[in-house]
């Protein structure tokens, strides 16, 4: 009996671990389809579902999704709306699990083998990365089905003990049957592991209960016990993101309601219609799998809205919640959609830092001291997003990332620094105003403005940078460049006509070092948003024309 069990654990651990091994290369190949498919979302509940459904297939498990989607909506970027209708998708794309598993019916094990021999020694010999992951790949879909084999091979040993099988036929509470389910799912947090013990039992003959429904009770229990990995991922997240836990929580618990009275009072359901259907016992349960989440779906995606309002009441909004934030660690499940979003983030920071800017500039052109203070306050405020970023720019950085996410790594890291770079320029704005005022210079109304002139255009090379940074449109580049010499060539005007003006006692030579050292900082600024655009230039193949 004890061989039985350390098979059943072996066979269990070499399963997850080829699961694990699946799931994180077949993600890791997909990432930039992941991101192009969250873009997607719209407020269509079957777009919705359809998303939730491919993209747990895809990672193979929907555990994984749920999580993904609590981080997304605590991120601000789906809505309760959005995120019930990929949790019930993905609820359908996690039967696909217990599909492939329902395969072991079927003499797989030796070309399994062969699979995870090809896999471990292929990525031996590669050095490309996407060969490598295409290799870890086939490696975990061979240590599954090798895992199952092993499981399968306890259950037969498991089935020789009378006390073993006395144990399992004696259990016919349906209650207990579902709580059975429920427990060893929030015990090992994947209800695929227990489906495919489940299978592996059926499939060495092992009967629970009395036959009939009962396994499909526990079934019903894994389904609920699922919901304990995206519940616990909820814990200190905004009152969106525990809402969204809180619904998938309700799906599975409503679905159960929903189907659990249909098997207790048609006690043959298995017998006469699964068994008619599906000669294989793991294929029985597998379809029941899919049926059950299908069937829910269809019966509640249009009840959506209801989901959301119930989740709403039981989890009321606080005063004290802090805003969404980008920082949420649920989307380094998934690098290209969380260096997505980070992309976006660091413009914001560069929109922030730009904002500063023109703040500061008026202050100087007004001489307003009072808002010196509040400028350098919102200045602290972005260097601290800097750092915030920073820090998870680098977690990201911690995952083996394919060559475009490194990329985008390094482009992020270089555009950081430029942006802060502008924000430091502010404060030097800031000096000179308070330098003005302390030695009561003034400037002419030509010269002031001059110097929202010269920002104006900073502020269209500024915009046409974000578009180009966030949406990859390459053909901006020369359109930024001729900006760029715009803003050279404006600030050499400027410094000539400032001479000029000096030579004709016009202005007192106590205003030069302010003024030049201004709009010399000014043209700063235009290079820092320069260098963001070019960041792209060896990904576009453009070739710029002012670019040094």
């Amino acid at each position: 009996m004890i061989e039985a069990i350390v098979y059943l654990l072996a066979g269990l651990g070499a399963f997850l671990v080829g699961f694990k091994i699946l799931s994180d290369n077949v993600q890791k190949l997909a990432n930039q389809k992941l991101k192009l498919l969250f873009n997607k979302v719209t407020n269509n509940k079957l777009v919705g579902v359809g998303i939730g459904a491919i993209i747990t297939m895809i990672v193979q498990s929907s555990s994984v999704t749920t999580i993904m989607v609590v981080g997304f909506v605590n991120a601000g970027l789906l809505n309760l709306v959005q995120a019930t209708a990929i949790i019930m998708g993905a609820n359908i794309g996690t039967t696909i699990t217990a599909q492939l598993v329902a395969l072991k019916a079927f003499d797989v094990t030796f070309y399994a083998m062969i699979l995870a021999v090809i896999g471990i020694f292929g990525e031996m010999f590669v050095k490309n990365d996407k060969a490598k992951t295409i290799f870890y790949l086939l490696a975990g879909l061979g240590l599954i089905f090798i895992g199952l084999d092993v499981m399968a091979s306890s259950m037969s040993i498991f089935k020789t003990s009378p006390a073993i099988t006395a144990a399992l036929t004696s259990i016919n509470n349906p209650f207990l049957l579902l709580l059975i389910g429920i427990i060893l799912t929030g015990i090992i947090q994947s209800s695929s592991a227990v489906t495919t013990i489940l299978i592996s039992m059926v499939a060495a003959g092992l009967t629970i209960g009395s036959g009939g429904n009962s396994i499909l009770f526990v079934v019903l229990g894994t389904n609920i016990g699922t919901c304990v990995s995206a519940l616990l991922s909820a814990i200190g997240v905004t009152s969106n993101g525990k809402r969204t836990a809180l619904i998938h929580l309700m799906f599975n618990v409503f679905g159960t309601i929903l189907i659990f009275p249909f098997l207790f009072f048609w006690s043959g359901f298995m017998d006469d219609v699964l068994a008619k259907m599906f000669p294989l016992p793991g294929m029985q349960i597998a379809m029941f799998h899919t049926f059950f989440n299908v069937v829910c779906t269809l019966v509640f995606l249009p009840m959506s809205p209801l989901f959301v309002n119930l989740s709403k009441k039981i989890i009321r909004e606080k005063i004290s919640v802090k805003p969404a934030s980008f920082f949420d660690e649920r989307l380094l499940k998934s690098p290209a959609v969380a260096l997505g979003q980070l992309t976006k983030e660091t413009t914001r920071m560069g929109n922030l830092a730009m904002q500063s800017l023109k703040d500061a500039i008026e202050a100087f052109i007004i001489q307003d001291a009072i808002a010196i203070e509040r400028i350098k306050h919102k200045n602290s405020e972005i260097e601290q997003l800097e750092k915030e970023i920073t820090e998870y720019l680098i977690k990201v950085s911690i995952d083996d990332l394919g060559v475009e996410e490194e990329t985008m790594v390094s482009r992020l890291y270089h555009a950081l620094g430029d942006f802060i770079r502008i924000a430091e320029i502010s404060d030097n704005v800031l000096k000179y105003t308070r330098t003005s005022i302390d030695k009561h210079l003034e400037f002419s109304e030509a010269v002031r403005m001059d110097l929202r002139v010269m920002f104006g255009l900073l502020e269209k090379e500024f915009a046409l940078t974000s578009d180009l940074f966030i949406n990859h449109r390459f053909e901006l580049l020369k359109e930024i460049d001729i900006i760029e010499e715009q803003v050279d060539n404006k600030r050499n005007l400027m410094i000539e006509e400032h001479l000029a003006r000096l030579n004709q006692g016009k202005c007192s030579p106590n205003n030069s070092a302010v003024y030049i050292n201004f709009v010399s900082n000014l043209e700063r600024v235009g290079d820092h948003i320069n260098f963001v655009a070019h960041s792209y230039e060896k990904e576009s193949g453009e070739v710029s024309i002012f670019h040094d």
